[in-house]
């Protein structure tokens, strides 16, 4: 709390009840923003109340005073909180949520002045949330605990833990620092759990700014690791589960603890802990993430990314799968080649593929209506859900059984046959068709099911038409416009016009209970009675259609790890039918993916923007690229004006690559890759002002991370490196990185470039080749053909593009003058000598090396020919050039 919010120990001592309540439930969560219980609100006093008025736009108002002090105070009722939930967690804010833990008659026997107990029963936080209406169906809700542990070597080793409390999903992995941010950036968690003290240290403070996702502190805790988890799964080992590391079983354990902090008691559905370590991934850092648009634009938008063109999704679960699988492709091409099995079986069997597809999206999201039933906060509809998701795996099943399926999908209808018929035909019986999202209202279980539930509704409904002919014969003996009406705080009343109520005053029959402004209100002795025998029958049908829910939870929650089965199976064959119609639909073919250094694409096209063509009723232009090599692959040095489709290029390529190990046809005639290991992309511009980083600064450091990483398996795309300095620094820089690519890195490499001069380096790298955009001119302009060609540009077209822009005339024509000046001082003679003269890179690394005067004397020691006294002086000498 702030300055202006009391101090807890003193304040409370003089405060009302109420609020020494609330301070002291708020000082012990001062990070999250309070909703507090009040009858039907949640009220929010103090700082919070300020903070939460100005977040969602509601009036701030007062309640009494403290201290002297009016108390700032705003409210948002109860039926709505999770509208304004959303507001709160989309803003980055983490909501207790403080509930009655004890019925008001309890309070009141203690005496008059006594609060209702009240306690925190959950914490709210973006990574943490698993109401549908505060979830987008198809994107993972998931957050990642970090923690570290020293590997076998010293060194530390750090293990991320994603869970997603939504859907049950837990996964750890281990990394090295240098990895830390691409394994977060495959994550793309909604909040970051890590202790307090990696939380303070900069490099991995960094990390998880890069990510824009809340950091939530977890404080400390001695407990050991392993009992954490044994504790929360309820075994005596964790013999059973995959073989965790150290850095792996920390984080999973993390995790286990921002559960149980958050959600107070309440054990989600979790799966154990899956180990990624052996499922290896494509490692794309967060800045190729973001460069090459895969999930999202540059503007935060979904529409116009790649997932957007390939999504042809039919379930939530399986718009989550797929994105999983394009934000973490796989490196293993059996496994490729699995998946690709599967998409082929779907694209050539249209009929199946159609019906497979309609089922499918008639099948509620089942991971997630489990997850909150274990959490206690599902429904009727989540129960209902649960049913309708077995009967849609036999159904699915039997479509399937007798096709002749490639092993992904035979093994997934195996899952989906066994799916439980009994359970579902009893959720079937027990609940009423369309059921409610609240089971606190009741009326959700079918006549028939029960008897003393039929008998308890019976008198429930009969007594209602008792009220009905009671407020006919009232009204007849009075003569007045009288009404029976019920509320929470006064039960069953009479309501009549305030000018008619004194009639009623008059009358001893009734008893006057409540004056407002235009009514009055009454009972009687006979309306006390009946309200007691609706009561009683009312309490009596709820608790027992409560009881059929919990039993029906309970059997639900058993077979959890099942359910969690099914829902995968559904979600599986979702996206490769899903795949076979993107495949369908867009013409595109299925890669070859092997063991190799190829790298050869045929006719490629970039998916997202032929999409955006092809709704415009244009024609993409494909273009080969064959970077594919032996020991090493081959760099392609590509020139030509903007706008002429080098950007497009550079990246389509990329794009093919991912696609195809993710497991997808590809936009392309012919396509054969070698299993790619780490994918970079330095393409586009742009300031990080907020870390005081310049447009060349990020384009450096991004450069230095791919120099630094890359192996001869990566595939890098570089656009304009140098471009952000100035002419010859820029140049020098773009030179040397080509040749560390081409030496050291030895990786398969696109690199655009407006420096033409790089492309006599073709003369000293055998790896190298040139391509250029096709350009023509045509009626003193430039038109781009955008056709990739071997070969090199002869000039830049930039004076043409100024004139597209729509500069001034007189600006283009000076432009051309001076450009005509210039290239009449052949400025790219020197450099074009420098070619043959300078040494190449590994030679000027080698030379660069520093001397060790310490190391060299020791060579020239041969210490068998030596005796003690020479050997003691030899040391000597040796101490004496430190």
């Amino acid at each position: 709390m702030s300055e202006r919010a009391p101090d807890q120990a003193a304040a409370a001592a003089r405060a009302t009840p109420m609020i020494a309540q609330y301070i002291e439930i708020k000082a012990a969560n001062t990070d999250c923003l309070l909703f507090y219980r009040m009858g039907d609100f949640y009220e929010l006093f103090f700082d919070d109340a300020e903070v939460a008025a100005r977040a969602l736009g509601i009036m701030l108002t007062k309640r009494g005073k403290h201290l002297g002090e009016d108390i700032p105070m705003c409210g948002v009722p109860v039926e709505r909180a999770n509208d304004y939930l959303q507001k709160l967690i989309a803003l980055g804010h983490r909501v207790a949520v403080c509930e009655q833990i004890e019925d008001p008659a309890e309070a009141r026997k203690r005496g008059a002045k006594s609060v209702v107990k009240r306690d925190v029963v959950r914490l709210v936080t973006p990574g943490t949330i698993t109401e549908d209406a505060l979830l987008d169906p198809a994107r993972a809700n998931a957050f990642a605990a970090v923690a570290r542990a020293r590997g076998g070597d010293g060194a530390w080793r750090y293990g991320v833990a994603g869970v997603d409390i939504s859907t049950g999903a837990f996964t750890v992995v281990e990394c090295a620092e240098s990895e830390l941010s691409s394994t977060l950036a495959r994550l793309e968690p909604r909040e970051i759990v890590a202790a307090e003290t990696l939380c303070r240290e900069e490099a991995l403070a960094t990390a998880f700014a890069n990510l824009g996702a809340p950091v939530a502190p977890l404080g400390r805790d001695g407990g050991d690791a392993a009992r954490r988890l044994v504790n929360f799964y309820g075994v005596t080992t964790l013999d059973g589960f995959s073989a965790l590391s150290e850095a792996e079983l920390a984080a999973a354990a993390a995790a286990i603890l921002f559960v149980e902090r958050t959600q107070k008691g309440s054990r989600p559905a979790l799966a154990r802990p899956l180990s990624l370590r052996e499922s290896a991934a494509l490692e794309i850092d967060a800045a190729t993430r973001v460069n090459l648009e895969l999930m999202r634009t540059l503007s935060g938008a979904r529409e116009g990314s790649l997932l957007s063109v390939v999504d042809l999704t039919v379930t939530s679960a399986g718009a989550r799968l797929l994105a999983e699988r394009l934000a973490a492709p796989s490196t293993d091409p059996a496994l490729i080649g699995a998946r690709l099995d599967a998409v082929s079986f779907f694209l050539e069997r249209p009929e199946i593929r159609a019906a497979l597809r309609s089922k499918l999206a008639r099948a509620p999201d089942l991971a997630r209506a489990v997850s909150r039933l274990s959490l206690q906060r599902g429904g009727p509809r989540d129960l209902a859900s649960v049913g309708a998701a077995l009967f849609a795996a036999r159904d699915i099943a039997g479509l399937l059984a007798h096709a002749e399926a490639a092993v992904e999908v035979a093994r997934d209808v195996a899952t989906l046959a066994s799916a439980d018929a009994a359970l579902a035909q009893e959720i079937a019986r027990s609940l009423k068709d369309n059921a409610p999202l609240d089971k606190r209202g009741g009326d959700f279980v079918r006549e028939g099911r029960d008897a003393a539930l039929d008998e308890a509704r019976a008198l429930r409904d009969e007594s209602r038409v008792v009220i009905a002919s009671l407020q006919a014969r009232y009204a007849e003996a009075t003569g007045t416009k009288l009404k029976i009406k019920h509320n929470n705080f006064l039960g069953y009343f009479l309501e009549v016009p305030a000018a008619q109520g004194e009639k009623l005053l008059r009358d001893e029959t009734f008893t006057h209970r409540q004056t407002m402004a235009d009514a009055m209100r009454f009972t009687t002795r006979e309306l006390a009675d009946l309200q007691s025998r609706i009561a009683s029958a009312a309490d009596r049908a709820l608790a027992r259609e409560l009881a059929i829910f919990d039993a029906l939870s309970n059997d639900v929650l058993a077979r959890a790890e099942e359910l969690q089965a099914l829902a995968q199976g559904f979600a599986r064959l979702d996206v490769l039918s899903a795949l076979a119609e993107v495949a369908e639909k867009r013409n595109w073919t299925r890669p070859s993916v092997d063991q190799s250094l190829d790298f050869n694409i045929v006719g490629g096209r970039h998916p997202v923007v032929e999409a955006s063509l092809e709704a415009q009723g244009k024609a993409f232009a494909a273009n080969d690229c064959d970077l594919s090599g032996d020991k090493a692959g081959r760099i392609a040095v590509v020139t030509g004006p903007n706008m002429a489709g080098k950007s497009t290029f550079l990246r389509q390529n990329a794009l093919i690559a991912l696609l195809a190990q993710a497991g997808s046809y590809v936009p392309a005639s012919e396509a054969k890759i070698g299993v790619v290991d780490r994918l970079f992309s330095r393409v586009g511009a742009s300031d990080d002002l907020a870390r005081g980083r310049s447009t060349f600064m990020v384009e450096m450091v991004e450069t230095a991370a791919i120099l630094n990483c890359a192996t001869p398996r990566s595939l890098v795309i570089l656009d304009e490196i140098g471009r952000g300095t100035a002419t010859f620094d820029g140049l020098s820089i773009a030179w040397a990185t080509i040749e560390h690519l081409h030496e050291v890195n030895r990786s398969r490499a696109i690199f655009a470039t407006h420096f033409h001069e790089l492309t006599q380096l073709t003369r000293r790298m055998a790896r190298l080749v040139n391509l250029t955009m096709k350009v023509t001119d045509h009626a003193g302009g430039v038109v781009f053909l955008h056709e990739v060609i071997k070969g090199a540009a002869d000039r830049s077209y930039g004076v043409h593009v100024a004139q597209l822009a729509g500069l001034p005339p007189s600006v283009v024509a000076r432009a051309h003058a001076i450009l005509a000046e210039l290239e009449a001082a052949d400025r790219r003679a020197p450099v074009e000598a420098l070619i043959d003269d300078l040494p190449l890179f590994k030679h000027v690394v080698q030379a660069a090396q520093p001397k060790d005067a310490l190391r060299e004397a020791l060579a020239k020691i041969d210490p068998d020919q030596m005796s003690p006294r020479e050997a003691l002086a030899a040391l000597y000498a040796l101490k004496g050039k430190l």
